[in-house]
């Protein structure tokens, strides 16, 4: 009985322990339903806010998709008009462009009028080549100036010529030395070119045989000469130097000869002797040497070419 009884009473102690976990499994089970009565109005919250959001998704893209389409409507009116106003932009330079042009016309109180008034008279005052002083006493160029002031028109005259370009010329003159001491020193080449060269005042060149001859002992290819020619401002100046200053100094000069030309205007003399060319030192002198002088001229006779070369200083023998 006894154990009965024990048994009963722990029976209804743990029932008693039992029934509070029960109430307490009870209460929470109340509470969870009103939490999730209170998540429920979020949740629906949530879900409804997508909706909105799709709502309002759904009924902007219109007003997109008109101003895209006035978009591209203002896109296709650009690309038309720029090529209608291209040619607004052309007549437009155009305009401007003359304006430009027309500015240096508005000015015409600029000193440039007034400079090249006075740089013309300049020119006139210094016509003819520039005349330089040289150490032997002669002036460069005065012969050439000269011949177009004083001998053209006197010839032109005398001539009976009807054009100014009819008058004869001097067209060039050639320097030709033969050098015949060769064959037995090779070395008298250099020496006679250098004499020739500052006599000339022009480099000279070597002239060598084209055929072999055993009786003067000429091999081919063998240098035998030297030649000048010379044109321009320097062929005035060496006839210049021949007539005044050379040719006065040889021996018992009396002249040259007359009859020197070739029948078709041109004339040739001999010189004797290179030390009578103020350029030539007789001291240095290895061998006297002569060289042969001809005259080309433009005229067309002999007695043309005679006129000429008497006006320009020629001393014939009378």
């Amino acid at each position: 009985m006894a154990d009965k009884i024990a048994q009963v009473s722990k029976k209804d102690e743990t029932d008693k322990t039992k029934k509070p976990a029960v109430k307490a499994a009870a209460d929470k089970k109340e509470v969870a339903p009103k939490a999730d009565k209170a998540k429920a109005p979020a949740a629906s919250k949530v879900a409804k806010a997508p909706a909105a959001k799709k709502e309002a998704v759904a009924k902007t893209p219109a007003p997109k998709k008109e101003a895209a389409a006035k978009a591209s409507v203002k896109k296709e009116t650009a690309a038309k008009t720029p090529a209608e106003k291209k040619p607004d932009a052309k007549v437009v330079a155009a305009k401007t462009e003359p304006k430009k042009a027309a500015a240096p016309k508005a000015a015409p109180s600029k000193p440039v009028p007034a400079k090249s008034a006075l740089k013309a008279p300049k020119q006139a005052k210094t016509p003819g080549p520039k005349r330089v002083w040289v150490s032997d006493g002669t002036v460069r160029g005065r012969l050439k100036a000269r011949f177009e002031s004083e001998v053209v028109p006197t010839l032109l005259k005398e001539l009976n010529y009807k054009n100014v370009n009819e008058v004869p010329r001097l067209n060039k003159i050639v320097l030709n030395m033969r050098i015949g001491d060769i064959k037995d020193n090779s070395k008298s080449i250099q020496a006679a070119q250098k004499e020739l060269d500052a006599i000339a005042g022009q480099r000279s060149v070597i002239v060598k045989a084209k055929k072999s001859v055993a009786n003067f002992k000429l091999r081919e290819n063998q240098p035998i000469g030297i030649k000048v020619t010379l044109r321009g401002a320097k062929m005035y100046e060496f006839f210049d130097k021949l007539v005044a200053i050379a040719l006065p100094r040889v021996r018992d000069f009396r002249g040259v000869n007359p009859k020197s030309f070739d029948g078709r205007g041109n004339y040739a003399l001999g010189v004797k002797e290179q030390i009578i060319f103020p350029e030539i030192s007789y001291e240095t002198v290895e061998k006297i040497r002569g060289f042969d002088v001809c005259v080309v001229t433009t005229a067309k006779n002999d007695a043309d070419a005679k006129a000429l070369l008497i006006k320009l200083g020629m001393p014939f023998k009378a």
